[in-house]
């Protein structure tokens, strides 16, 4: 068998038709033939690119390999073993094992992009309740959002905040801590199956009297093990894609992602629907996932005239777990440019707020001053003021540019009223000259700066520790660009029309190269290669590797 595997011989095996009672017998049958050189079986030959099928006599012949000749019981240890759904579920359950990681890179992200808070990862909560996996899950997550900018403590005391946290990103250490405790027993269980004898029957040999040998006829063979491994990964897959999914539609929808444009846009809100084929395709997803989460194991019918009256469908739930383990790709995929589109609108804001801050001050002092008194009150009007623009600000991404920052200042002009130290009879005219000259300058500065980061965007310096390690993956290593509707409606000029239809043109940086028919669905496909090829993973191992040093 590893000169089969050395020289590229791999037997074409039936998807379908194993009960994984009595072994895997039709699938490893064919193993058999491959072994024996029989004219019948068919085999695949040849690296993967160049790869041709042909009879395994042949391919024997190709390779200079001998048929073996079978003697006694070498057949039945050959066919009547659970190899091949252990090794099929093996092979999910490392991509699952994987993925359980990335989701919790995935929800600090989260956390970020929603600018909750790391209180909810604190490790008093898993002290006072101590599950390993949550306290792992906790554990990792807290860490991964070490050094953020992003991230708040919600005192509940601003008027219309948030306490705490949706469940969405709440909750993501006591949701995904049970599902890795079951991955832990998954695990264990396959790595138990790989190093067993699962034949039947079995021959007991005693080493210290040679001459006495005992036959043991039994059931090692039925793959119940595996599949319950399995039910459980799979069922895993679903709680991940659930609370993927439930973090990235509150993300996108405007009403509940504290502050975001609504579909992420960096365009004008009515000129762009970004993220809405996203929004759709991931509710498809995870209905798909809870579909593929029932168990296979239930479905067992009679087998070789009542002798297999108990069969595992190892191999059939094993199967089902590889389609999990796509969607879910897709899923965590599809997340994650979602992610990364708000993060990048977050430091772009992060920088109107920097620039915005001492117009206002200065617009204040220079027509405000007659009506306003000066010293602590005046400092206090400041704040007040600012605080109330940053709400504003957050409520009204909706609406374009053009009606929002002058139905921001609007909504602050009875602030003003109520700061007026003195009556003035010129006091309404005075407020709405401010609330004029603030809402022009406001967006004025909001579209040189978006014009700006669109020409140079990098989030990095606001993210978290693992935050930053997959941002800049996907942006630099992949290229996936900080998207604007221009990429998409024209890929061989680089502009974004404007509110008063002037383009904006983008200098492109070489992290966001302009690509021929570039799409949403082309550059998630971008990132679900990544996840699976293995190349995402090494980031958002490494995110994990930093914790296990920080311990």
């Amino acid at each position: 068998m590893l000169e089969l595997l050395k020289n590229n011989i791999t037997p074409k095996i039936p998807l379908r038709g194993s009960i994984s009672a009595s072994g895997d017998l039709i699938p490893l049958a064919y193993l058999g033939g491959t072994l024996e050189g029989k004219q019948g079986t068919m085999v695949w030959i040849g690296r993967k690119s160049e790869r041709r099928v042909v009879t395994a006599d042949v391919a024997l012949q190709m390779s200079n390999l001998t048929p073996i000749r079978l003697g006694p019981k070498e057949g039945l240890a050959l066919i009547n073993g659970t190899a091949v759904s252990c090794g099929v579920a093996a092979l999910a359950m490392h991509e699952v094992n994987n993925l359980a990681v990335l989701s919790q890179v995935l929800a600090a992200m989260s956390v970020e992009a929603l600018c909750g808070t790391d209180e909810s990862f604190d490790p008093f909560f898993a002290a006072v309740r101590p599950h390993q996996g949550q306290i792992e899950a906790g554990q990792n997550i807290h860490s991964f959002l070490t050094g953020s900018r992003l991230v708040k403590r919600h005192h509940g005391i601003e008027e219309g905040s948030l306490r705490q946290d949706r469940y969405s990103i709440r909750t993501a250490s006591q949701w995904l801590g049970p599902v890795l405790e079951d991955l832990v027993l998954a695990s264990t269980q396959l790595s138990v199956e790989c190093n067993s004898v699962t034949d039947n029957p079995l021959i007991e040999f005693d080493l210290e009297n040679p001459g006495h040998t005992r036959t043991h006829h039994g059931g090692n063979f039925q793959a119940k093990a595996v599949t319950s491994a399995m039910e459980k990964v799979r069922l895993g897959t679903q709680s991940i894609g659930q609370m993927l999914f439930a973090q990235c539609t509150e993300i996108i929808n405007p009403k509940l992602n504290n502050g975001l444009p609504p579909n992420l846009v960096v365009d004008e809100p009515s000129e762009s629907w970004l993220m809405k084929s996203v929004d759709i395709m991931i509710a498809s997803l995870q209905s798909e996932l809870g579909f593929l989460s029932n168990p296979a194991g239930t479905h067992v019918l009679s087998a070789e005239m009542g002798n297999q009256s108990l069969n595992s469908l190892g191999l059939i739930s094993a199967r089902y777990t590889h389609v999990a383990v796509e969607v879910l790709s897709q899923l965590a995929a599809a997340h994650l440019f979602a992610l990364c589109q708000a993060l990048d609108l977050r430091a772009m804001q992060f920088a109107f707020l920097e620039a915005m801050r001492p117009v206002i001050q200065e617009s204040t002092s220079e027509i405000l001053s007659e009506i306003l008194s000066d010293g602590e009150d005046l400092k206090v009007f400041h704040a007040s003021i600012w605080k109330h623009f940053s709400m504003q600000l957050d409520i009204t991404t909706t609406l374009d540019s053009t009606q929002r920052f002058s139905t921001i200042f609007k909504a602050l002009q009875p602030i003003v009223l109520d700061f007026a130290s003195s009556p003035s009879s010129n006091i309404v005219f005075t407020v709405k000259k401010w609330s004029s000259r603030c809402s022009t300058q406001a967006q004025e500065i909001f579209l040189r700066n978006r014009e700006g980061y669109l020409n140079q965007p990098d989030a990095s310096g606001i993210l978290g520790t693992a935050a930053r390690r997959l941002y800049k993956f996907v942006r630099d290593d992949l290229k996936v660009p900080f998207l604007s509707t221009a990429m998409l409606r024209d890929p061989d000029a680089g502009t974004i029309p404007c509110s008063d239809n002037a383009p904006i043109q983008l200098e492109l940086t070489d992290g966001q190269q302009l690509r021929p028919n570039m799409t949403t669905g082309s550059l998630i496909t971008t990132i679900y290669n990544s996840i699976r090829d293995g190349s995402l993973y090494l980031p958002a191992l490494e995110c994990l590797a930093e914790v296990k040093v920080s311990d």
